[in-house]
């Protein structure tokens, strides 16, 4: 048996995965509230506990953290534990335990995902010999890359959400003025992420959205989506319309960066949400608005991913390479 998690600084998700040859078939997920715990060993002990006979016999576990991993070891920025592989490793008797950046771990589930888990917004024509991509908003952005290794994806984990963000047109030049106002630099992850929408609400909008009205900050990226997609507000309209063009050009750099002629995949929670304004142009245009590689971009096949455990399934991924001994980077 495998176990997995995808740790978030919200909620966790821990499961026991059956081995297979590529994908491992869940059969437990639990879902708990992170900062209810003092540590990650705590909720294992939880989860395994309440598992019984199903977790007597663990071959691997494998973590995905929504933080930098360095040394074996995971800060959180909103966790104030931190996570030791060693430290798990050596209280559950796994041998085979690693940590993964969470969208490293996301990245692993790319090669097993089934046609039914994505929704293709361009068909492209894939490169089996071409690297592949992954970008994913969510309460955050991230972004990793999958080498090409000999027929094989490799994930490498980034930090490309706490880049610089690049603005094409006049008006997002005027945004990040706004944002260098507000944080001193303009970050891609002020734009393409949940609180980046709040962000760009606050941007277009000269007073409350009656739509809105008092809603609490937390609430925005649903309000405003939902009110845009519905055209009930002009000013929410514009904000998902500079979000879905700045997501799409976010998309078409990190194509570009790591040229993923065998695909893009876009994750995250909010994805899923606001597909009919993805599927609506703007955000291809301005994945591929990038002369003179405007005929290269648009080769490229971009997929939304629809499973929303996929970070979980990752994590099972690489623990089942674990077991094999064919993890490319091994503890």
């Amino acid at each position: 048996m495998l176990l997995a998690g995808d740790v978030g600084g919200t909620k966790t998700y821990l499961g026991l995965f059956a081995p297979g040859p590529e994908r491992p078939h869940p059969t437990l997920v639990r879902e708990f509230a992170t900062l209810a715990f003092q540590s990650l060993g705590d909720m294992v002990d939880t989860f395994l506990r309440g598992a019984g006979e199903p977790a007597r016999d663990l071959q691997a576990a494998s973590f995905g953290v929504a933080g930098p991993v360095a040394d074996r070891v995971a800060r959180m920025t909103n966790v104030p534990w931190p996570i030791a592989a060693e430290e798990l490793a050596e209280r559950f008797d796994i041998d085979e335990t690693h940590l993964l950046n969470d969208l490293e771990a996301m990245a692993y589930a790319v090669p097993v995902l089934e046609p039914e888990e994505l929704d293709v917004l361009q068909e492209g024509i894939a490169q089996p010999s071409g690297n592949a991509a992954l970008i994913a908003a969510g309460t955050g952005l991230g972004e990793a890359l999958l080498h090409n290794v000999d027929g094989r994806f490799i994930p490498s984990p980034s930090e490309g959400g706490h880049a610089d963000f690049a603005a094409r047109t006049p008006r997002e030049l005027e945004l990040v003025r706004e944002l260098t106002r507000q944080y001193g630099r303009a970050q891609v992850e002020h734009v393409i992420s949940g609180p980046g929408i709040g962000n760009l609400y606050h941007f277009t909008h000269t007073r409350p959205c009656a739509a809105v009205g008092q809603a609490k900050r937390s609430d925005l990226p649903a309000l405003v989506t939902s009110n845009g997609l519905e055209r009930r507000c002009p000013q929410c309209v514009e904000a998902l319309t500079l979000f879905v063009e700045a997501y799409g050009a976010e998309a078409g750099n990190l194509a570009l960066r790591t040229v993923a002629t065998a695909g893009v995949y876009v994750g995250g929670g909010i994805a899923p949400q606001i597909l009919p304004a993805l599927r609506s142009g703007p955000f291809l245009d301005a994945f591929r608005g990038k002369e003179p590689l405007i005929d290269l971009l648009a080769t490229i096949p971009v997929s939304v991913i629809l499973n929303r455990q996929i970070g979980l399934l990752g994590a099972a991924v690489y623990a089942n390479l674990l077991r094999l001994r064919q993890a490319p980077f091994r503890p």
